[in-house]
């Protein structure tokens, strides 16, 4: 029993310690955020703010381009999610309940695209959206962002729709059901674990993108927040407060969506790790 208890603490130390360390860049970013500009450059630094202030969260969101930029990464992540999440779901229903020639093959090609590094890609990709006519558009960002999620979503999702007892579609389609009712009425709503899973990969992924942000979006109509955290860097000089303020916006909705999806996402990882 005493070895027990000394294990659970020494478990629970261990715990504290790991969650100290992965909060205290957030912690940092919150207190820098909330300092005056002459606090941010002391040597030694200033843990705790002497006077803490608003005035980096209203130049932030009244004196720059940032509420812009949020609605524009709304917008592109959403669409990007939204689309790698409805391909991703035929195209992994059908690697895991259909047989056909080249199927391993295929499979193992989807994923290339998740393999390539993105100084390979970057240069296609911006001559095909010049070619289209959609550099500096919603669409084409969308677009983008969809290509580099989508490999991953398909594996993802085919690993946890094979972890749902084929019996269950079987017995639907003697029912009467057609494949796309089987899909929609029982695969979906057994998979929901999965589809958040991929849900958050996905948006997290796109909404924290920078190297296609910057080179496939130039107008600030476009721009997304990443880029425009780069905006309070100067030649000479660089707002800290300005830039802790805004990243604190941009940490919102991620941790948001984290907290609200946690169990979910951490089943759907699990379930597409282990099954299949």
């Amino acid at each position: 029993m005493k070895r027990s208890k000394a294990s659970l603490a020494l478990i629970y130390v261990c715990a504290a310690l790991v969650a100290a360390v992965c909060l205290f860049p957030f912690l940092w970013m919150w207190m820098s955020s909330i300092k005056e500009l002459r606090e941010l450059y002391t040597i030694p630094p200033v843990w705790f703010p002497a006077m803490p202030t608003l005035e980096n969260y209203r130049t932030v969101l009244f004196e720059s381009n940032v509420p812009r930029y949020f609605l524009n990464s709304l917008i592109i992540s959403f669409g990007a999610t939204g689309l790698a999440l409805f391909i991703a779901i035929f195209a992994a229903y059908g690697f895991a309940r259909f047989k056909f020639r080249g199927k391993t093959f295929y499979q193992s090609f989807v994923l290339i695209g998740q393999l390539l590094p993105t100084a390979a890609i970057i240069v296609p990709l911006f001559v095909t959206l010049r070619t289209l006519g959609l550099v500096n558009t919603y669409l084409g960002l969308i677009l983008v962002y969809m290509i580099i999620t989508l490999p991953l979503a398909v594996w993802m999702l085919t690993s946890y729709f094979r972890s749902i007892p084929v019996e269950l579609e079987e017995a639907a389609i003697i029912d009467g059901s057609s494949r796309i009712g089987v899909l929609f009425r029982i695969t979906l709503p057994l998979s929901i674990p999965g589809i958040i899973a991929v849900l958050v990969y996905s948006f997290v992924t796109t909404w924290n993108e920078f190297i296609f942000a910057l080179t496939f979006a130039t107008d600030s109509s476009v721009k997304t927040l990443p880029i425009g955290l780069a905006e309070f860097t100067t030649e000479f000089n660089t707002d800290w407060g300005a830039v802790m303020a805004a990243s604190m916006i941009m940490t919102v909705p991620i941790a948001v969506l984290f907290l609200s999806m946690q169990r979910m996402f951490v089943g759907g990882m699990t379930a597409g790790a282990t099954k299949g």
